[in-house]
């Protein structure tokens, strides 16, 4: 019974890390067309290159899968886990919303919703777990600066967006 034991944080760390998997494979097919489309699209200067948005997102999603398992094995942590799987469904709209259905307006409004989720998600995971809310500051500094690069790069292009 022992090894079953302690098997149970890693498989539990493995299915937040397939959870949190999905949603951001959900969200890349709704970005299926956007290296092609980011390219046509008028940036500001301080845009990222495109091939810098996997790897960020990469590192983004495994710190958020570990917060979110930190926080499973606290007790009561349904309502924050709530939180977490919300701003999950969010972050995969916004890509939809943006690239695949060019809905400029909508994926401004959805990243704010997103970004203040993010922040009721960190609050919550504060008062259980401080490391589990520093492990989602990153992601909170990233969509702090995608949401302003949504909204200008959705104002620069009124025809596309």
């Amino acid at each position: 019974m022992t090894p079953a034991i302690s098997l149970r944080p890693a498989l539990s760390l493995l299915g937040w890390i397939a959870l949190t998997a999905c949603f951001a494979a959900l969200g890349a097919a709704g970005s299926a067309a956007a290296p092609v489309f980011y390219a046509h699209l008028d940036r500001p200067d301080w845009a990222p290159p495109a091939w810098l948005f996997g790897p960020a997102w990469t590192v983004l999603y495994l710190l958020m899968a570990v917060a979110a398992w930190r926080i499973a094995r606290t007790e009561r942590a349904t309502p924050a886990l709530r939180l977490y799987l919300g701003q999950l469904v969010l972050n995969a709209l916004w890509s939809w919303l943006f690239f695949a259905w060019r809905q400029g307006a909508l994926a401004f409004a959805c990243i704010v919703v997103l970004w203040l989720m993010i922040a009721a998600t960190t609050a919550v995971f504060k008062q259980r777990d401080r490391l589990a809310a520093a492990l989602l500051l990153p992601y909170i500094g990233w969509v702090s600066f995608a949401t302003a690069l949504c909204y200008s790069i959705w104002q620069r292009n009124p025809g596309l967006l």
